[in-house]
C-alpha cells in the first residue's frame, strides 16, 4: 500500500494516516497469513503490533482521551480507518474492532461513573470483551422498535426475558449492551432500554452460534434470555432512551463501516492490478484485454465515488450538520460498490480469487453482509426520498451544498 500525503488536507491528518500505514505495510500485511491461523505465534505477533500501536499514539482513535483512546474527533478517524482497511486484522490491533468499539462509545456518552469504571476502562484496556445484543430472530432488524425482548422491574432489579440472534463476539464476551422493552406506552421511540448484563449471569443461555456463510463456528451467537435478573444500577443511561443511544452507535458505525470498505476496495484494486499485468493469457498480459480495463476503470469510479460520499458525510457529522440523509445514501451506494470491485477482483484472479490464499473471499461476503447490516438497503432508500421529499413540501429546495 503506498500512502501518500493528501496536498490541502491538515498536517495531523496527513501524520495519522502515514503513521497508520507504515504499521499495516510493514507489522501487519506480511504476517496475515500467520495472523489468520491463529495459535501461539499469531498471538505474539499481535501482541506486538498492538504494543506499537500504542507507543504511537495509534490506540482506540474512536475514543477520548481520558479513556485511553486518540480524541481525534471524527474525520480523522474516517480518514485513518480508510488506510486501516488495507487489511482485515487491523481493527483488532488497533483497537476499533466491533461490537467492543461501539459498546465504549455508548458507554462513554451513556454510562454512569461507576459503569464506566467496571465497563469501559476494563474494556478499553483489552482486558474484557464485549457483545451488543439487539437483533431478534421473530423481529425485523429494519424496525427497532419492533423487539419483544422485556425488561420489568422487580425492586433494585430488572429481570430480562426474550430472545437475539446475531449477537457478535457473544462467546467471548464479558458482558452484553442488551436491548431491551421497558415500557408498554409512549412515543415510539421512547419504549426501548439499553441494560448491561454480565454473560455469566444466571438465565443467559447461548443456544448456538449462527452459521454465517458457511462458517459453523462462528461467534454470531443466538441466546436466549430467561430470568436474567440484575441490578437497576446496570441501565444504561435514562429509562427509555435506548432507541437514541441504538441511533447513536448505528449511524456512526454506518460511516465508519463504509470507510473500511473504501480501504477494502483499495486493496482488491491493488491486487487486481497486480494480477493484470503478470498474468499471460493466450498470448498476452490479462492487462492488455480490453475487458479487464473495463474492470480497472468501472472499479476506479466506484471506489473514488464511494471515498468522496463517505468523506463528505464524515465532514457534516464532524460540522454538526444533519447527516441522516447523507449516511443512508453511503450505507446503499458503498456496500454495492464494494461488492462490485471486489467481484472484479475476483474475477481477474479465476480460481485464486475465491481460495482462502487471497482475502478477496472474505471481502466479498463482508461485502454482500453489509448491505443488510446497519439496515437494509430498501429501507435507506425509502429514508433518503423521504427526507428530501419532506424538504420540498414544506416549500424549501434541498441544500445542494453548492
Amino acid at each position: 500500500m503506498q500512502i501518500s500525503p493528501i496536498p490541502g488536507l491538515a498536517d495531523d491528518i496527513n501524520e495519522i494516516r502515514l503513521k497508520t500505514a507504515a504499521i499495516v505495510n510493514e507489522e501487519i500485511i506480511p504476517n496475515e497469513p500467520v495472523l489468520g491461523q491463529g495459535g501461539e505465534d499469531a498471538h505474539k505477533i499481535r501482541e506486538r503490533i498492538r504494543a506499537r500501536v500504542r507507543r504511537e499514539g495509534l490506540w482506540a482513535p474512536h475514543l477520548p482521551k481520558e479513556y485511553g483512546g486518540m480524541g481525534i474527533g471524527f474525520l480523522k478517524h474516517a480518514y485513518m480507518n480508510e488506510v486501516m482497511a488495507f487489511s482485515p486484522f487491523s481493527a483488532r490491533l488497533f483497537g476499533v474492532e466491533a461490537p467492543n468499539a461501539g459498546n465504549a462509545k455508548i458507554l462513554v456518552k451513556y454510562g454512569s461513573p461507576e459503569q464506566k469504571r467496571d465497563w469501559l476502562e476494563p474494556l478499553v484496556r483489552g482486558e474484557m470483551e464485549s457483545c451488543f445484543s439487539m437483533t431478534e430472530p421473530n423481529s425485523s432488524g429494519s424496525d427497532p422498535r419492533s423487539l419483544k425482548t422485556t425488561a420489568v422491574r422487580d425492586g433494585n432489579e430488572w429481570v430480562i426475558n426474550g430472545h437475539k440472534w446475531f449477537t457478535s463476539n457473544g462467546r467471548r464476551a464479558d458482558f452484553a449492551i442488551v436491548m431491551c422493552r421497558t415500557e408498554d406506552e409512549g412515543g415510539r421511540n421512547d419504549k426501548m432500554t439499553q441494560i448491561i448484563v454480565p454473560m455469566k449471569s444466571e438465565g443467559v443461555n447461548i443456544v448456538r452460534s449462527v452459521p454465517v456463510w458457511g462458517h459453523t463456528h462462528g461467534d454470531h451467537c443466538e441466546i436466549k434470555y430467561e430470568n436474567v435478573r440484575v441490578p437497576i444500577t446496570n441501565q444504561l443511561g435514562e429509562r427509555g432512551t435506548g432507541h437514541k443511544a441504538a441511533q447513536d452507535r448505528l449511524g456512526a458505525g454506518r460511516v465508519f463501516h463504509c470507510m473500511n470498505a473504501v480501504g477494502g476496495m483499495w486493496r482488491a484494486f491493488d491486487l487486481m492490478n497486480r494480477r493484470a499485468l503478470s498474468r499471460e493469457v493466450f498470448g498476452g498480459k490479462l492487462a492488455e484485454k480490453q475487458f479487464i480495463q473495463g474492470f480497472i476503470a468501472e472499479s476506479y469510479m466506484d471506489i473514488q465515488t464511494s471515498r468522496l460520499l463517505t468523506i463528505h458525510t464524515a465532514n457534516v457529522i464532524e460540522s454538526g450538520g444533519d447527516p441522516r440523509t447523507d449516511i443512508s445514501a453511503l450505507k446503499v451506494y458503498v456496500p454495492n460498490a464494494y461488492q462490485r470491485v471486489v467481484d472484479r477482483a475476483i474475477q481477474v484472479y479465476g480460481g485464486m480469487g475465491v481460495s482462502g490464499d487471497l482475502p478477496l473471499a472474505g471481502m466479498f461476503t463482508g461485502a454482500r453482509t453489509l448491505r443488510i447490516a446497519d439496515g437494509a438497503d430498501e429501507v435507506h432508500k425509502i429514508l433518503i426520498a423521504r427526507n428530501v421529499l419532506r424538504v420540498y413540501k414544506e416549500g424549501r429546495t434541498w441544500d445542494f451544498g453548492l
